[in-house]
């Protein structure tokens, strides 16, 4: 057998080709929608997959306050932050993120499941949160792609 002929293929910054995807979370339970994106965010999907590039391609969800939890999660899960100053921690429901700001509940479960160093921060660039159908990204001639056909 001729070893020779089997070469690693190593993808990097110029070799990459990236996409542009648009994502419908209408009625989608939100980990799943978000396991999924963080997967076509990092490139994990494409048969060139290199861990220490960013491979993936670029994500749009639209619809975000339609997204979904299941069972009673949406008056039981907290997510806690602090504002930096004594006795500053605020402790917020998803009922209250999803009223006011029903991007960030997408955001945050997609950033939980990037990696935590530089290339997680690089690559949660690359995701676009939209409230509604419409958004502004039509120059880039996303495709929309149905996240049910992807593993």
């Amino acid at each position: 057998m001729d070893t020779l002929s089997f070469k690693t293929v190593s993808a990097n910054k110029a070799t990459v080709n990236k996409e542009w995807v648009v994502v419908d979370a209408t009625g989608m339970v939100l980990g799943r929608l978000a396991s999924k994106v963080a997967k076509i965010l990092r490139g994990k999907h494409k048969p060139y997959f290199t861990p220490h590039v960013d491979c993936g391609d670029n994500v749009i969800v639209i619809n975000a306050e339609k997204v979904v939890l299941t069972g009673s999660k949406m008056d039981d899960k907290e997510y806690v932050r602090h504002t930096g100053y004594p006795g500053g921690q605020r402790i917020q429901t998803p009922k209250e993120i999803l009223a006011k700001y029903p991007e960030r509940l997408v955001e945050k479960a997609v950033r939980g499941m990037l990696p935590k160093n530089r290339l997680g921060r690089s690559i949660y660039k690359n995701l676009k949160v939209v409230i509604g159908n419409e958004h502004k990204y039509e120059a880039q001639k996303p495709t929309v792609i149905d996240l049910n056909t992807i593993k």
